[in-house]
């Protein structure tokens, strides 16, 4: 069997005569969170739109769970779960009414299976109270609950940590790990709050301008931008020195920032040091994906 459960090919959208999105290729496998990143207007919550079937693509290629959302339109949506946006509950009904009035509209939602996702979202005790008591972090914890009443391979969630304290958005993060490495699911989530994205997610897509430009690790991506931060006196002549054998630029607080580079680093050290330049301080730095994600996107700002 494929570990892959979503794939998306070519995947293009046009409104008129502009294309907003343009031709996204990336597949998410079982058991992973996948952070899905955006600046606004890059077409993200476009792409989810066309991911959940609300609305249908210009050209290119969805499957889910191995059926073609275009050939096979129901078999494709009942692999997936999703929360686009807020969860839609009725909050004069208990959260077991909730539940009992979505199984309804799915085949072979029997009591012991509602109990199991209850008991998977840690409802328990309060399950039979009313909506409406319910803290925003148990209506998102509700909401996960119907989305996974038909057992959906992928699981699609928008902003989940969204106006939560952070106590919740903590328990949100470890109930989303949960899902991905316990019970196998595959969870694409989108958020604006880029160090939730790189504690929560394996890998990242970052979309800008309707176009793909970078899907890899959160470790990888990072360590492709680690860097090495000197603290050194006097300040122009190292940038003229390391200048000569790596890039500079000019960070906060006179400090003077270059890649980092194994067994480099060392002999660039020795290198300033021999030219009378003097060292204080030479710290290697791992940037945040907040970082990388306003260098890759050239400063725009995250939806």
């Amino acid at each position: 069997m494929s570990d892959i459960t979503l794939s998306v090919k070519g995947l293009r959208k046009t409104i008129g005569k502009k294309e907003i999105i343009k031709g996204l290729d990336f597949d998410l496998k079982r058991g992973e969170v996948f952070g899905f990143l955006g600046p606004n207007g890059a077409g993200k919550t476009t792409t989810i739109r066309m991911l959940v079937g609300l609305i249908k693509p210009s050209s290119g290629s969805i499957e889910i769970g191995g059926y073609n959302v275009r050939k096979n339109f129901t078999k494709a949506m009942s692999q997936m779960g999703c929360i686009v946006e807020n969860p839609e509950l009725y909050s004069y009904l208990t959260g077991w009414e909730n539940l009992e009035h979505f199984a309804r509209m799915l085949p072979e939602v029997d009591r012991a299976y509602m109990e199991y996702v209850v008991d998977l979202v840690r409802l328990n005790e309060r399950i039979h109270d009313q909506v409406k008591t319910y803290s925003l972090g148990m209506r998102q914890r509700l909401g996960i609950a119907q989305a996974l009443l038909g057992k959906p391979k992928v699981l699609i969630l928008d902003e989940p940590t969204n106006g939560l304290d952070p106590m919740g958005i903590r328990e949100m993060r470890n109930f989303i790990r949960y899902l991905a490495e316990e019970e196998g699911l595959t969870v694409l989530v989108s958020s604006h709050l880029l160090s939730e994205i790189q504690l929560m997610c394996d890998r990242v897509a970052i979309i800008s301008k309707g176009a793909v430009i970078k899907v890899d690790y959160v470790e990888n991506l990072l360590a492709m931008q680690e860097r090495v931060i000197w603290q050194v006196e006097p300040r122009e002549t190292a940038k003229d020195i390391l200048s000569e054998v790596t890039s500079v630029v000019e960070g906060p607080d006179g400090a003077l920032i270059t890649p980092y580079i194994e067994n480099a680093a060392s002999s660039w050290n020795r290198l300033l040091v021999e030219k009378g330049v003097e060292v204080k301080e030479m710290n290697r730095k791992l940037p945040a994906l907040e970082d990388l994600f306003l260098e890759l996107t050239g400063g725009e700002s995250i939806d």
